[in-house]
């Protein structure tokens, strides 16, 4: 959404070299985490359990769920692992909250049980999946200190329920969102404000957006940004270069969050990843 607030300005970083140096290391992590034997990459299939149990041929046991939550049930000689403990015969998970995951060992498989979207699934990881056997890098825009912005968050008076579509049709995710990040894009591309969401550390944000790269050199269907938590003024970093991919900008089977409508920027913001050569991203 685009405010006529008062512009917010581009950090100095202390050094173009450091500011490098400390993007090179972020991006090397971030690749070596995508490449985690039982990371995304890994998914060889997404299934939606109900009622019935049924068998699937990349996990042990019969699958299903109900009022009482999501329960498996091994034959003889079937085995899973939960918490280095062995589980055979039926198994209750229970009912998990939405965007929870449990994790279960099935030899060199990991099996995932999660809820998304209210919906129950179970969703194996495989070590030797191709997607993640030909993985070599993401590409990415080269690191720019025009892109690291000073921002200010501003919050709601009350944390706002926002519904928000997903890389899955017909699903559909509940974030609360705190308030805003309001900044200024270099060269005259105006100033913004992008809803934010709770990030996975206290205090912090995650922000999903759009821009005019989205569909061009950058994945169509959303980025994610990661903001720390803001200082005692309420100022933030927006470092677009550490803009991201989703695991759905990899594969299709993964249920990840769209943007919220206003957090679709009209302009370019050429930083962070690009997309993944796995979708015909180009090196």
């Amino acid at each position: 959404m685009t405010t006529t607030q008062e512009p917010t300005t581009a950090q100095d970083p202390a050094g173009t070299e450091e500011f490098t140096r400390e993007w090179e290391e972020w991006h090397a992590a971030s690749q070596r985490a995508l490449a985690d034997p039982h990371g995304f990459l890994a998914v060889t299939s997404l299934h939606w359990l109900d009622a019935e149990p049924t068998r699937f041929p990349d996990a042990p046991g019969a699958w299903s769920t109900g009022p009482d939550g999501v329960r498996v049930e091994l034959d003889e000689g079937e085995e899973l692992l939960l918490d280095g403990e062995p589980v055979r015969g039926r198994y209750d998970f229970g009912v998990l909250p939405e965007r929870a995951s449990r994790y279960a060992t099935a030899g060199e498989a990991v099996i995932e049980v999660a809820k998304r979207g209210g919906h129950d699934i179970v969703r194996p990881r495989h070590p030797d999946n191709p997607l993640l056997r030909a993985f070599t890098r993401t590409p990415a825009y080269a690191p720019d200190p025009r892109w690291a912005l000073t921002g200010r968050y501003l919050p709601f008076e009350e944390p706002r329920p926002v519904t928000v579509g997903a890389a899955v049709e017909g699903l559909q995710h509940v974030y609360d969102a705190p308030g805003e990040i309001e900044f200024t894009l270099p060269d005259g591309g105006g100033t913004h404000r992008l809803t934010a969401f709770n990030g996975f550390r206290p205090g912090s944000f995650h922000v999903l957006f759009t821009d005019a790269t989205s569909g061009v050199t950058t994945y169509a269907a959303n980025r994610s940004l990661s903001i720390d938590e803001p200082d005692a003024q309420g100022r933030v970093t927006v470092d677009f270069n550490r803009a991201t991919n989703l695991p759905c900008a990899y594969t299709d089977l993964a249920t990840c969050p769209l943007p919220p409508a206003e957090n679709r920027l009209p302009a370019a913001v050429e930083a962070g990843e690009r997309i993944p050569l796995e979708r015909g991203g180009q090196p």
